[in-house]
């Protein structure tokens, strides 16, 4: 599916300067097993056409990184990473790709962006590698809700109540904390702890409001 084009121009006017640089990160989540996510970013930096090279038709890659992540389930922990730097400004750039593989063992959740600063940093990694890596923890950490929906709906087995709200507490928990929504002192987090109903995500209502839809139907959807 091609990427939604974005136009905040009602709310952010266009920018009217010269366009010099144009960095794009993708990141995508995988289901691999119920056990397993496999996580692939990819940080691209182009320059416009023409800019360093005159008459230049096609815009110039100087930076095309790809990080690979296999990460254990409910635990995120990571089994796997691979790095390869497909583009780089110098030859000796890819002879840090290896080093990456110390990313094996660490949790992608809590703590993650810490870690990474700490064995990768300044001269002991790769700044673009770096910046790829801490875009795709928060992936990981999505892709929890989707990895559980699917998993409990492959399962043949009957869902307790009691289970599944505790089981709902523990998905919810990885949020807690980490945005002043999710603070574990406000309304959204005592919502949870109290067992009640926090609200539809204005992308599912507004997706379902278009499919002629009731918004509330998202609760047994995503139950």
């Amino acid at each position: 599916m091609p990427a939604l084009p974005i136009d905040v121009s009602d709310r952010i006017p266009e920018p009217t300067g010269e366009l010099i640089h144009d960095r794009n990160y993708s990141v995508k989540a995988y289901r691999e097993g119920d056990a397993a996510l496999r996580i692939r970013g990819q940080v691209h930096d182009q320059k416009p056409p023409g800019l360093y090279i005159a008459d230049d038709p096609e815009p110039m890659s100087v930076h095309l990184m790809v990080v690979d992540l296999v990460v254990a389930f409910p635990s995120l922990e990571i089994t796997s990473a691979e790095v390869v730097m497909e583009v780089t400004p110098h030859g000796g750039c890819t002879s840090i790709e290896s080093k990456y593989d110390q990313l094996v063992g660490i949790s992608i959740a809590r703590g993650f962006s810490r870690q990474v600063k700490d064995l990768f940093g300044g001269p002991r990694g790769c700044t673009h590698v770096g910046a790829l890596l801490q875009a795709m923890a928060p992936v990981a950490i999505q892709s929890m809700w989707s990895m559980s929906a699917v998993n409990e709906s492959a399962s043949e087995t009957p869902v307790d109540l009691a289970t599944s709200r505790k089981q709902r507490e523990q998905r919810m928990s990885v949020n807690k904390n980490t945005c002043h929504i999710w603070a574990e002192d406000g309304e959204q987090w005592g919502q949870v702890l109290a067992g009640e109903e926090i609200e539809v995500p204005l992308w599912a209502a507004n997706r379902l409001i278009e499919l002629g839809r009731d918004p509330q139907s998202w609760r047994d959807l995503s139950s």
